[in-house]
This record gives structure tokens, sequence and C-alpha cells, in this order.
């Protein structure tokens, strides 16, 4: 064997340093994800007649509908624009929830982290 050899852990990275990152790791990950829960985005369609908002964990809060908006006679365009107001919410929630884990993984995108 020869002397100085790091174990293939990245430059004499050892096996507690490894351990100790990826807990810290975890750690902030857990922070992340409950804050995730505490941040709000907002949709709003229609010149502001629907608005919707949801948490960056993707749970929608509320769903405001301006009454004027309202008319029994063609509730398709109040489906459509409320189906519209909570997808953009949706997303935004998304790219919001992206952004802060992307704090935490350093940008890398680890298919069903989060």
């Amino acid at each position: 064997m020869k002397k100085g050899y790091g174990g293939g852990f990245g430059g004499g990275m050892n096996m507690q340093q490894m351990v100790a990152q990826a807990q810290k790791m975890q750690q902030d990950m857990a922070k992340a994800q409950e804050s995730l829960k505490e941040e709000e985005v907002t949709s709003t369609v229609g010149g502001g007649t629907i608005t919707v908002s949801a948490t960056a964990d993707k749970a929608i809060k509320s769903i405001e509908i301006k009454p004027e908006v309202v008319d029994p006679d063609d509730v398709e365009m109040l489906q459509d624009l409320v189906l519209a107001a909570v997808n953009e919410a949706l997303n935004l929630a998304e790219s919001k929830s992206r952004e802060i884990m992307g704090k935490v993984t350093g940008g890398v995108n680890v298919p069903g982290l989060f």
C-alpha cells in the first residue's frame, strides 16, 4: 500500500469528514424543507379578479375570487381563470422551492430529493 493513500475520497478526505458533511447537508435540507412551508407565492389572473396563494412546498393557502367575475351564465370562464391561477401559483412555488433547495445542494438537482 502506498504512503499517503487517501482512500479514494477526494484527496485525503476521511470517512468521518464525509459522514459529518453528509449529516450537515441532511440537517440543512431539513431546515430548507421546513422553510418551504413558510415561503408564500401569489398568482393573479384575469386582471386581478382571481388570486391564488401557495407555499413553496406546493400547498394552496387561499383562493380569492372577486364577485364581478362570477357570472352564472359563464361558469366555464371562472373555472378556466381559477385553473390558470392555481397552475401559475404551483409553477411559482416550484421555482421558489428549487431556489431555496438549490442553496443547500449547490444547484445540484438530485432526482427525488425534492
